[in-house]
């Protein structure tokens, strides 16, 4: 990548999160909510979930779920941002100036990135007000930070799609209320095993159970097992199909 291509994107990236810091709804949806879930499942569901275990281990058993729930529902803003550009003229008159075309794209998915950073460090922070502990050593963290930073890379570039193609607002963002459930699916919040049959096979094979599992092991200091390639692999596989994807709409988009 060029000194052009990083300087206008650092610029256009700027521009992008001076909108997140001046639109409340989205700090409120990507922070408040999750964190309102956790809140409900502990202090209201937990007693009878966790079957009397204290409120911190049950934290720190449905935290990587709430974390991959913060993520989804940020995404969603990638795509209200960019569908916003594309339709209000602003992406035009980008084309027409001497900037670096890709600048533009990247600018959304870094501005993601880093709304998405900020949103699950305030989640983090709550959890551990919540009584969440762990001893897990600066590997496991650095291992739990990587993958919640390719979940986040992925799932921007997935938002990218619905960004360009969209015909709507709400169609913009529409796409991301499934991801947002999908943690419900797994063994984000009970074990699977408690599912009935095709319930629990779904559940299992979706990539949101591999996910979360590892996480839970990581903070859990316990070795990890097979999930953690399998979760490997399903964030790469999504982040590939997606980003070529992306890229494919876009070149028709600017063309």
């Amino acid at each position: 990548m060029s000194t052009h291509v990083i300087g206008d994107t650092a610029v256009l990236t700027g521009r992008s999160l001076k909108h997140v810091t001046r639109s409340m709804d989205t700090i409120i949806t990507t922070a408040i909510i999750p964190i309102a879930m956790m809140l409900l499942f502990v202090y209201v569901f937990g007693g009878a979930i966790s079957q009397g275990a204290s409120s911190g281990a049950y934290v720190g058993y449905l935290l990587p779920g709430i974390l991959l729930m913060t993520v989804a529902s940020g995404i969603s803003y990638t795509a209200f941002r960019l569908f916003t550009d594309m339709t209000t003229g602003i992406f035009k008159r980008f084309q027409s100036m001497p900037i670096a075309r890709s600048g533009v794209l990247w600018s959304h998915v870094l501005t993601s990135l880093i709304a998405n950073i900020i949103s699950v460090a305030v989640v983090f922070g709550v959890a551990f007000l919540m009584g969440f502990r762990t001893g897990a050593g600066v590997g496991a963290w650095l291992a739990v930070a990587g993958i919640l930073l390719l979940f986040t890379f992925a799932l921007t570039w997935v938002a990218v799609i619905p960004g360009l193609t969209a015909k709507s607002i709400s169609g913009a963002s529409a796409f991301s209320y499934p991801l947002i459930f999908l943690p419900f699916i797994s063994s984000a919040f009970v074990p699977t095993a408690t599912m009935p049959g095709p319930v629990r096979w779904f559940a299992d094979n979706q990539p949101v159970t591999p996910i979360v599992n590892t996480i839970r092991t990581l903070f859990a200091e316990q070795p990890v097992t097979g999930d953690i390639w399998v979760a490997l692999a399903w964030m790469a596989g999504i982040l590939v199909a997606a980003f070529a994807l992306a890229m494919v709409v876009y070149r028709r988009k600017i063309s």
